[in-house]
C-alpha cells in the first residue's frame, strides 16, 4: 500500500515548517559552533512561526529579527541559540527571564529547564504571550507583568538569569537574584551597541565574560534607561 512517511497527526504546514527549522538549526545554529544537545533540541522543537504575526510566519526561519508590534523584536535565531547555551542550563534549573517579548526566548528556555519565570512590562506583548503560551501548553512557564530591571526576588534565587534588552550596566537587583554558581547573560552597551556579557557568580565573586558584540532594543525601567 503507498502513502506519507510523515506522522498522519502533522498537518502539511507542520511538516514544512519543521523542515525549515531542521535548515535553520544546520544553517544557522550549527554552522556558528551552537553544539549543545538540549539547545539544539530546543530550537528544533519550538514553532518560531506561531510566535511572529501571520503575515511574517514565512520569514520566521530566517537569519535576522522580526518586528513584534511595541516597537519590539523576536531575536534572531541564533542569538536565542548562544544565550541559552551560555546559560549552560540543567534539567531542574530555575530561569528568570527579563523581557518576554514574543514569548519564543522562554518557549525555547521551557524546553531544557525546569521552570521559567518570564517578565514583561508592555501589556500587549504579555498578553500574547500568555495566550500562546497556555495554547502550546507550556505549564512551567510563569509569567508577570511588570519592570523586570528589579528582577523576581520573590522567586529568587534563580539559577540563570536571561535579560532580553540592552542595558546601560547589570542591574545589581538581578545580580543578588543569582544563586550561588548561578549565571546570567544580558547585552550590555549603549542603545545603539552592546557586547553580550556572561556573568558567573562564583564562591570568589563575580566572573564577567564578553561573548562579542550584538544589538538588542533597549531595557526600559527604573535601572535603564529612561525610567516608567
Amino acid at each position: 500500500m503507498g502513502g506519507s512517511n510523515r506522522d498522519e497527526n502533522m498537518s502539511w504546514d507542520d511538516v514544512k515548517y519543521a523542515r525549515r527549522r531542521e535548515q535553520m538549526v544546520k544553517r544557522q545554529i550549527e554552522a556558528r559552533d551552537i553544539s549543545a544537545p538540549a539547545v539544539l533540541a530546543a530550537m528544533r522543537k519550538v514553532p518560531r512561526h506561531l510566535f511572529v504575526s501571520e503575515a511574517l510566519q514565512h520569514k520566521a526561519y530566517e537569519d535576522y529579527p522580526l518586528p513584534i508590534g511595541e516597537q519590539q523584536t523576536i531575536s534572531q535565531p541564533f542569538i536565542v541559540a548562544e544565550m541559552t547555551q551560555a546559560l549552560a542550563l540543567g534539567p531542574n534549573d530555575r530561569v528568570l527571564e527579563i523581557g518576554t517579548g514574543s514569548g519564543y526566548q522562554a518557549a525555547v528556555l521551557a524546553e531544557i529547564a525546569y521552570r521559567v519565570y518570564t517578565i514583561e512590562r508592555l501589556h500587549p506583548l504579555y498578553v500574547q504571550a500568555r495566550r500562546l503560551f497556555d495554547r502550546l501548553q507550556y505549564h512551567n512557564i510563569v509569567m508577570r507583568y511588570t519592570d523586570g530591571t528589579k528582577g523576581w526576588k520573590a522567586q529568587s534565587p534563580f539559577d540563570a538569569i536571561i535579560v532580553t534588552a540592552g542595558a546601560p550596566h547589570t542591574p545589581q537587583a538581578l545580580i543578588d537574584q543569582l544563586a550561588p554558581g548561578g549565571r546570567m547573560v544580558i547585552p550590555v552597551g549603549d542603545q545603539y551597541a552592546q557586547d553580550l556579557i556572561r556573568i558567573t557568580k562564583g564562591p570568589s565573586g563575580i566572573q564577567q565574560h564578553n561573548l562579542g558584540g550584538c544589538r538588542f532594543v533597549k531595557l526600559i525601567g527604573e535601572e535603564g534607561w529612561g525610567g516608567g
